[in-house]
Protein backbone atom coordinates (compact mmCIF):
# COMPACT_ATOMS: atom_id res chain seq x y z
CA UNK A 1 0.00 0.00 0.00
CA UNK A 2 1.20 3.41 -0.37
CA UNK A 3 0.73 5.24 1.90
CA UNK A 4 0.86 9.06 0.76
CA UNK A 5 -1.62 8.10 -2.38
CA UNK A 6 -4.09 6.05 -0.03
CA UNK A 7 -3.82 9.38 2.75
CA UNK A 8 -4.18 12.48 -0.43
CA UNK A 9 -7.49 9.60 -1.46
CA UNK A 10 -9.01 9.66 2.26
CA UNK A 11 -8.50 13.15 2.64
CA UNK A 12 -10.15 13.88 -0.61
CA UNK A 13 -13.13 11.72 0.22
CA UNK A 14 -13.50 12.62 3.75
CA UNK A 15 -14.16 16.78 2.78
CA UNK A 16 -16.38 15.71 -0.27
CA UNK A 17 -18.37 13.31 2.26
CA UNK A 18 -18.21 16.12 4.45
CA UNK A 19 -19.92 18.88 1.77
CA UNK A 20 -22.37 16.07 1.22
CA UNK A 21 -23.42 16.21 5.48
CA UNK A 22 -23.68 19.61 5.41
CA UNK A 23 -26.32 20.08 2.47
CA UNK A 24 -28.42 17.72 4.19
CA UNK A 25 -29.35 19.88 6.69
CA UNK A 26 -31.83 21.70 4.02
CA UNK A 27 -33.34 18.01 3.51
CA UNK A 28 -35.55 15.60 5.68
CA UNK A 29 -33.92 12.76 7.50
CA UNK A 30 -34.94 9.22 7.31
CA UNK A 31 -34.48 8.49 11.11
CA UNK A 32 -34.91 5.13 13.05
CA UNK A 33 -33.72 3.30 15.73
CA UNK A 34 -31.19 0.24 16.13
CA UNK A 35 -30.61 -1.62 19.33
CA UNK A 36 -32.47 0.46 21.40
CA UNK A 37 -34.50 4.08 21.70
CA UNK A 38 -31.29 6.10 22.06
CA UNK A 39 -29.64 3.95 19.09
CA UNK A 40 -30.42 6.06 16.41
CA UNK A 41 -29.20 6.42 12.46
CA UNK A 42 -30.37 7.79 9.68
CA UNK A 43 -30.16 8.08 5.95
CA UNK A 44 -27.89 10.17 6.13
CA UNK A 45 -25.60 7.81 8.07
CA UNK A 46 -26.04 4.92 5.93
CA UNK A 47 -25.42 6.68 2.25
CA UNK A 48 -22.11 8.41 3.78
CA UNK A 49 -21.20 4.95 4.52
CA UNK A 50 -22.01 3.61 1.15
CA UNK A 51 -20.49 7.27 -0.57
CA UNK A 52 -17.18 5.92 1.15
CA UNK A 53 -17.35 1.76 0.23
CA UNK A 54 -18.09 3.04 -3.57
CA UNK A 55 -15.09 5.22 -3.66
CA UNK A 56 -12.78 2.73 -1.33
CA UNK A 57 -13.97 -0.25 -4.10
CA UNK A 58 -13.05 1.83 -6.81
CA UNK A 59 -10.03 3.28 -5.82
CA UNK A 60 -8.49 -0.49 -4.90
CA UNK A 61 -10.77 -3.79 -4.85
CA UNK A 62 -8.49 -5.78 -2.82
CA UNK A 63 -8.86 -3.10 0.69
CA UNK A 64 -11.60 -4.61 2.83
CA UNK A 65 -14.37 -2.49 4.32
CA UNK A 66 -15.71 -2.32 8.21
CA UNK A 67 -18.33 0.25 8.49
CA UNK A 68 -21.23 0.91 11.59
CA UNK A 69 -23.91 0.22 9.40
CA UNK A 70 -23.11 -2.77 8.30
CA UNK A 71 -23.12 -1.83 4.90
CA UNK A 72 -19.31 -3.00 3.65
CA UNK A 73 -17.99 -7.23 3.95
CA UNK A 74 -18.14 -9.15 7.32
CA UNK A 75 -14.64 -8.87 8.89
CA UNK A 76 -13.46 -11.78 11.10
CA UNK A 77 -9.56 -10.80 10.59
CA UNK A 78 -6.99 -7.53 9.87
CA UNK A 79 -5.29 -9.17 7.20
CA UNK A 80 -4.65 -7.06 4.58
CA UNK A 81 -5.52 -3.25 3.89
CA UNK A 82 -9.02 -2.92 6.25
CA UNK A 83 -10.51 1.06 6.44
CA UNK A 84 -12.81 1.10 9.67
CA UNK A 85 -15.67 3.67 8.92
CA UNK A 86 -17.85 5.47 11.27
CA UNK A 87 -19.62 7.55 9.06
CA UNK A 88 -21.55 9.72 11.53
CA UNK A 89 -20.11 9.32 15.07
CA UNK A 90 -22.44 10.63 17.36
CA UNK A 91 -25.59 10.83 15.74
CA UNK A 92 -27.46 11.89 18.36
CA UNK A 93 -26.19 14.86 18.30
CA UNK A 94 -26.13 15.43 14.32
CA UNK A 95 -29.85 15.28 14.60
CA UNK A 96 -30.50 17.49 17.94
CA UNK A 97 -27.58 19.66 17.91
CA UNK A 98 -26.59 19.73 14.31
CA UNK A 99 -22.77 19.87 15.57
CA UNK A 100 -20.55 17.85 17.86
CA UNK A 101 -20.49 14.48 15.53
CA UNK A 102 -17.29 13.75 13.04
CA UNK A 103 -16.64 10.77 10.36
CA UNK A 104 -13.82 8.71 11.89
CA UNK A 105 -12.12 6.81 9.68
CA UNK A 106 -8.96 4.47 10.16
CA UNK A 107 -7.09 2.25 7.72
CA UNK A 108 -5.01 -0.72 9.13
CA UNK A 109 -2.68 -2.66 7.19
CA UNK A 110 -2.25 -6.61 8.58
CA UNK A 111 -3.80 -4.76 11.96
CA UNK A 112 -1.42 -2.08 12.25
CA UNK A 113 -2.82 1.14 12.59
CA UNK A 114 -1.19 2.77 9.16
CA UNK A 115 -3.36 6.35 9.09
CA UNK A 116 -6.22 7.60 11.13
CA UNK A 117 -8.83 10.73 10.56
CA UNK A 118 -11.26 12.42 12.71
CA UNK A 119 -13.19 15.35 10.55
CA UNK A 120 -15.07 17.29 12.85
CA UNK A 121 -18.07 18.21 9.89
CA UNK A 122 -19.24 21.37 10.92
CA UNK A 123 -15.75 23.12 12.48
CA UNK A 124 -14.24 21.84 9.38
CA UNK A 125 -11.33 20.46 11.16
CA UNK A 126 -9.84 17.46 9.88
CA UNK A 127 -7.53 15.71 12.36
CA UNK A 128 -5.67 12.89 11.10
CA UNK A 129 -2.06 10.95 11.49
CA UNK A 130 0.49 8.39 9.97
CA UNK A 131 2.14 6.44 11.23
CA UNK A 132 5.39 7.46 13.01
CA UNK A 133 5.23 11.10 11.31
CA UNK A 134 3.20 12.90 13.69
CA UNK A 135 -0.51 13.92 14.01
CA UNK A 136 -2.16 17.61 12.77
CA UNK A 137 -5.28 19.38 12.87
CA UNK A 138 -5.49 21.06 9.55
CA UNK A 139 -1.83 20.62 8.22
CA UNK A 140 -0.99 21.91 11.73
CA UNK A 141 1.20 19.51 13.85
CA UNK A 142 -0.52 18.19 16.75
CA UNK A 143 2.38 18.83 19.99
CA UNK A 144 3.49 15.89 21.98
CA UNK A 145 1.65 15.31 24.82
CA UNK A 146 2.90 16.93 27.99
CA UNK A 147 3.00 14.79 31.33
CA UNK A 148 0.02 15.95 33.54
CA UNK A 149 -0.75 14.99 37.71
CA UNK A 150 -4.67 13.39 38.20
CA UNK A 151 -5.42 16.24 40.62
CA UNK A 152 -5.07 18.52 37.53
CA UNK A 153 -6.32 16.64 34.52
CA UNK A 154 -9.47 16.81 32.67
CA UNK A 155 -11.15 13.51 31.68
CA UNK A 156 -14.24 12.65 29.44
CA UNK A 157 -16.60 10.59 31.30
CA UNK A 158 -20.27 10.19 30.91
CA UNK A 159 -22.24 10.51 33.71
CA UNK A 160 -23.92 7.13 33.92
CA UNK A 161 -21.00 5.69 35.23
CA UNK A 162 -21.07 7.74 38.39
CA UNK A 163 -24.33 6.32 39.09
CA UNK A 164 -24.81 2.67 40.43
CA UNK A 165 -24.85 0.48 37.12
CA UNK A 166 -23.76 -3.16 36.20
CA UNK A 167 -20.57 -2.34 34.15
CA UNK A 168 -18.18 -0.39 36.91
CA UNK A 169 -18.23 0.41 40.92
CA UNK A 170 -19.51 3.73 40.65
CA UNK A 171 -18.20 4.68 43.62
CA UNK A 172 -14.52 4.35 42.62
CA UNK A 173 -15.82 6.62 39.32
CA UNK A 174 -17.13 9.07 42.20
CA UNK A 175 -13.52 8.85 43.46
CA UNK A 176 -12.39 9.45 40.29
CA UNK A 177 -14.22 12.81 39.28
CA UNK A 178 -13.82 14.40 42.75
CA UNK A 179 -9.88 13.79 42.33
CA UNK A 180 -9.78 15.52 38.73
CA UNK A 181 -10.18 18.90 37.72
CA UNK A 182 -12.76 18.44 36.15
CA UNK A 183 -14.56 16.31 33.67
CA UNK A 184 -16.82 16.45 29.97
CA UNK A 185 -18.86 14.39 27.68
CA UNK A 186 -19.51 15.30 24.28
CA UNK A 187 -21.25 12.54 22.83
CA UNK A 188 -18.81 11.68 20.39
CA UNK A 189 -16.27 9.00 21.12
CA UNK A 190 -14.21 10.19 18.03
CA UNK A 191 -14.31 13.92 19.10
CA UNK A 192 -13.11 12.93 22.55
CA UNK A 193 -10.14 10.99 21.62
CA UNK A 194 -8.93 14.11 19.42
CA UNK A 195 -9.26 16.09 22.46
CA UNK A 196 -7.60 14.27 24.20
CA UNK A 197 -4.80 13.76 21.70
CA UNK A 198 -4.87 18.03 21.51
CA UNK A 199 -4.81 18.45 25.16
CA UNK A 200 -7.86 19.68 26.19
CA UNK A 201 -8.47 17.18 27.69
CA UNK A 202 -6.42 14.30 29.17
CA UNK A 203 -8.55 11.06 29.44
CA UNK A 204 -11.27 9.96 27.85
CA UNK A 205 -13.29 6.50 29.68
CA UNK A 206 -16.04 4.81 27.94
CA UNK A 207 -17.32 1.02 28.89
CA UNK A 208 -19.00 -0.22 25.42
CA UNK A 209 -17.35 1.11 21.98
CA UNK A 210 -16.53 -0.82 18.89
CA UNK A 211 -13.99 -0.73 16.75
CA UNK A 212 -15.09 2.20 14.32
CA UNK A 213 -15.30 4.63 17.26
CA UNK A 214 -11.77 4.24 17.87
CA UNK A 215 -10.10 2.97 14.63
CA UNK A 216 -9.09 6.25 13.72
CA UNK A 217 -9.07 8.07 16.73
CA UNK A 218 -6.66 5.59 18.15
CA UNK A 219 -3.84 5.55 15.48
CA UNK A 220 -4.14 9.86 16.44
CA UNK A 221 -3.84 9.31 19.70
CA UNK A 222 -0.63 7.52 19.48
CA UNK A 223 1.57 9.75 17.53
CA UNK A 224 1.31 12.45 20.44
CA UNK A 225 2.08 10.01 22.76
CA UNK A 226 -1.00 9.20 24.14
CA UNK A 227 -1.81 5.65 25.35
CA UNK A 228 -4.90 3.63 24.42
CA UNK A 229 -6.49 0.40 26.17
CA UNK A 230 -9.21 -1.46 27.22
CA UNK A 231 -10.23 -0.75 30.84
CA UNK A 232 -8.31 -3.91 32.04
CA UNK A 233 -5.47 -2.59 30.51
CA UNK A 234 -5.19 -4.66 27.71
CA UNK A 235 -4.51 -4.31 23.45
CA UNK A 236 -7.49 -3.04 22.21
CA UNK A 237 -9.15 -5.40 19.78
CA UNK A 238 -10.73 -4.22 16.67
CA UNK A 239 -12.58 -7.05 16.10
CA UNK A 240 -15.32 -6.62 18.86
CA UNK A 241 -16.78 -4.13 21.62
CA UNK A 242 -15.08 -3.50 24.53
CA UNK A 243 -14.07 -1.10 26.92
CA UNK A 244 -11.89 1.99 26.50
CA UNK A 245 -9.71 4.45 27.43
CA UNK A 246 -7.49 6.81 25.90
CA UNK A 247 -5.16 8.92 28.38
CA UNK A 248 -1.80 10.89 29.03
CA UNK A 249 0.96 8.61 29.38
CA UNK A 250 1.48 10.32 32.67
CA UNK A 251 -1.80 9.28 34.12
CA UNK A 252 -3.16 6.00 31.94
CA UNK A 253 -2.01 3.53 34.68
CA UNK A 254 -3.47 5.43 37.65
CA UNK A 255 -6.64 5.70 36.31
CA UNK A 256 -6.57 2.33 35.32
CA UNK A 257 -4.94 0.70 38.79
CA UNK A 258 -6.69 2.92 40.91
CA UNK A 259 -10.17 3.87 40.07
CA UNK A 260 -11.81 1.33 37.39
CA UNK A 261 -13.42 -1.80 38.92
CA UNK A 262 -14.99 -3.81 36.47
CA UNK A 263 -18.26 -5.84 37.83
CA UNK A 264 -17.80 -8.72 35.16
CA UNK A 265 -14.19 -10.49 33.75
CA UNK A 266 -15.43 -10.10 29.90
CA UNK A 267 -15.48 -6.52 29.97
Amino acid sequence: MQITEVHEFAKAIIMEAGERIRKSFSEKWKIETKANANDLVTNIDRETELFFIEKITAFDPSHKILGEEGMGEKIDSLDGVVWIIDPIDGTMNFIRQHRNFAISIGVYVNGIGKLGYIYDVMRNQLYYAKEGQGAFMNEIPLKPLESISLDKAIIGLNALWVTPNKRIEHERMIDLVRTVRGTRSYGSAALEIASVACGRMDAYISMRLSPWDIAGGVVIAKEVGAIASNLRNRPINLLKQDTFIVANPAIHSEIVEDYVQLKHEDQ
